[in-house]
């Protein structure tokens, strides 16, 4: 019995899954790092500290297997017409905006466990497997690699919301059905 065949501009039902999970670990994650920058020193800032590095370490593995399978499985071409009718411009932000994307999918997390590293608390997953630190302990480089893991942390989320308003563009003012090549199977 053979696979069901993809029609020729939907992603895999792997790349499908793959970028809705990490939409939501990505939405969950960030939240929380909002939300517990701002609270006190307490046992419960301390539980959503470790919880984020967990889910943020298991974002970096999943962006990991995402772009193995990116590089191994090309995404569809645009169709045709959606590609004749958008600008170039428009095109050159489609792809730059997956380009920056991609590599702060990676940048963001190694940011703070760099951060987490100099700033001398190590990064154990799910409270079990100490991973090694990036950077060896100090206070000052800590305090210059925390905002910049901020200003990148903000920059992917930046760029999420261009995507998800150009989607939604696409879908409910041009109605191209672009948001149906990723959309998942019923």
């Amino acid at each position: 019995m053979s696979a069901p065949k993809v029609p020729p501009h939907r992603y895999t039902p792997l790349a499908i899954a793959l970028h809705w999970l990490l939409a939501l670990a990505l939405l969950g994650v960030f939240s929380v790092g909002l939300y517990m920058s701002g609270l006190s020193f307490s046992p419960q800032k301390l539980r959503l500290i470790s919880w984020h590095k967990w889910a943020v370490i298991t974002i970096l593995l999943l962006s990991a297997l995402r772009l193995a399978w990116r590089l191994a499985h090309r995404p569809p071409p645009l169709p045709e017409p959606v590609r004749a009718a958008m600008p170039a411009w428009q095109q050159a932000a489609h792809h730059g905006t997956h380009a920056l994307m991609y590599a702060l999918f990676f940048v963001v997390p190694l940011l703070g466990w760099a951060y987490s590293s100099a700033a001398g608390v190590p990064v154990v997953l799910f409270g079990v497997l100490p991973l090694p630190d990036l950077l060896p302990a100090d206070e000052t480089l800590a305090e210059l690699v925390k905002p910049t893991h901020a200003v990148a942390a903000y920059a992917l989320a930046a760029l999420a919301v261009l995507h998800v308003a150009a989607a939604l563009k696409h879908q409910f003012v041009d109605r191209d059905s672009l948001l149906a090549r990723m959309r998942p199977a019923r």
